[in-house]
């Protein structure tokens, strides 16, 4: 999820060899990435530019990302997401159950790297391309919320009611993200994610925020 992501728990376990070396040149690629956008801009950097920075080949590039809007949106941690939101208690609301876990992975994500949740922000709203790219990825996502949210409901994942909720959660986050991107990044990114889930919990006033 743009802008949003969570550190390993202490408690899990550690990868292997090959996935930490799988995980190191994943991590290199998009670092370049990030440095050559900063450095030219998103449509003058190359596939060809980011494989040579992180000293890998362009093929290899395309093994992990798919698409160079891939690079800026993908990162290592719906997984995570899912597992902490199946640790919160049965029996709190679901929807408290995601204030906290993505007011934490938020907070947590831009305390970790506030440039680059700057950056992956602004580039989805000023370019096309990741936008559409974000917006055909939401399924993703979508689908570990309709999983998490059947299990603590006792519906099915491909209930319309859970389908609705899950996407319409997920579209009023990433809206949340563009408006921070549109303001310049001056409100605390938790404190709208927190209005957002207000506005979820009690319905939309119609009346402006204090």
């Amino acid at each position: 999820m743009t802008a949003a992501r969570t550190s390993a728990p202490a408690s899990a376990p550690r990868p292997g060899l090959r996935e930490r070396k799988k995980l190191k040149t994943r991590l290199a690629i998009r670092e370049a990435t990030y440095r050559l956008i900063r450095e030219q801009g998103y449509e003058a950097t190359t596939v060809e530019q980011i494989a040579e920075a992180a000293e890998v080949s362009p093929s290899t590039v395309f093994r992990y990302f798919p698409t160079k809007e891939d690079i800026v949106l993908t990162d290592e941690y719906d997984p995570l997401l899912e597992g902490e939101l199946r640790d919160r208690p049965a029996d709190e609301p679901i929807v408290e159950s995601l204030r906290h876990v993505l007011r934490r992975a938020v907070a947590l994500g831009f305390a970790e790297e506030p440039e680059v949740s700057r950056l992956r922000t602004k580039l989805m709203v000023e370019v096309p391309a990741v936008r559409s790219r974000m917006l055909e990825s939401m399924s993703v996502t979508g689908a570990i919320l309709c999983r998490v949210i059947a299990e603590r409901t006792g519906r099915d994942a491909g209930d319309l009611e859970v389908r609705a909720f899950s996407m319409g959660l997920i579209g009023a986050l990433t809206e949340t993200a563009a408006y921070w991107a549109e303001h310049d990044h001056e409100d605390e990114l938790t404190a709208l994610v927190d209005r957002t889930f207000d506005m979820l919990t009690s319905g939309f006033a119609g009346t402006p925020s204090g």
